[in-house]
């Protein structure tokens, strides 16, 4: 739930935002036409988008290319409230600030790379200061700072080493990219997703999404992700202690008694026989 939030507006956009949430929050952040800076304060969350499921630590930032991505902060103490900074890359307003610079900036570099978490949290944390002082001085803002501010941004993340996830996500900005179903699958398999948001994830509609899963692995997105945890799930029984429940909440499953009926259903057995089967 998001508690607080105030915004910096430019040419009616909002470029600069500081939000403050209660956990366990779940957000759906949506991309199609811009890139976004985010720098998590105290926690931060888990991140799921179409080339990641990794789990950012607080102070740290991350690059969120187009496209939509998946952020979780699962709930830890009551009343707890967590704080980020987003800042979001319009192609519009970079293309304004750089003209024909951003492609030389990129053009010598080669990466191979993906975004990842990124920014030392050295170099970033001053950064991140003067922001907090202008949210707490908002009469001070004009669209002439949020220009510096933006290109300061871009400035810091070149020079902390992040070069090519600058470049992938400028590149990505300036041209449209097709993400590949399998391999969002093949990322998620475990994750607590839903088909909408997998779908999401690929850019598609659920129909679509349930069509072209069809042609990539033969099979219902339903009957294959099933397929695929109860696999883990197996494996992680033969040669792991793990608590069953643990084991149902790591292969992507809310409910550790639904998964044991599922288990039971297609395998033949509970979780525990299986185990004492396979281990005797």
């Amino acid at each position: 739930m998001i508690l607080k939030r105030q915004t910096f507006k430019y040419d009616d956009k909002i470029l600069i935002e500081k939000i403050k949430m209660s956990t366990p929050f779940r957000y759906e952040a949506i991309f199609e036409n811009s890139g976004c800076f985010i720098y998590f304060k105290d926690r931060a969350p888990k991140l799921m988008s179409a080339e990641q499921n990794v789990q950012v630590n607080s102070q740290e930032a991350v690059l969120l290319k187009c496209g939509n991505h998946f952020l979780e902060i699962l709930k830890r103490t009551e009343e707890e409230e967590v704080e980020a900074i987003i800042v979001h890359l319009f192609p519009e307003v970079l293309k304004k600030l750089y003209s024909n610079e951003i492609p030389k900036l990129i053009e010598n570099q080669t990466c191979n790379l993906r975004s990842e978490v990124v920014v030392s949290k050295e170099v970033i944390s001053r950064f991140i200061d003067s922001l907090e002082f202008y949210f707490q001085n908002p009469v001070l803002i004009n669209n002439d700072l949020l220009e510096l501010k933006i290109k300061e941004l871009i400035l810091l993340l070149i020079q902390s080493k992040n070069v090519c996830s600058i470049q992938e996500l400028i590149s990505d900005l300036y041209s449209a990219k097709n993400v590949q179903i399998k391999k969002i699958i093949e990322l998620h398999s475990y994750s607590n997703l839903s088909l909408e948001e997998l779908a999401k994830l690929c850019n598609l509609s659920l129909s679509s999404f349930k069509r072209e899963f069809k042609k990539v692995f033969n099979n219902t997105p339903n009957n294959y992700i099933s397929n695929q945890k109860l696999k883990r799930a197996k494996e992680l029984l033969r040669i792991t202690d793990m608590p069953i429940s643990e084991i149902a909440y790591g292969v992507g499953f809310n409910d550790p008694l639904y998964f044991t009926r599922i288990f039971k259903k297609k395998i033949g057995s509970s979780p525990t026989q299986y185990r004492e089967s396979e281990t005797t």
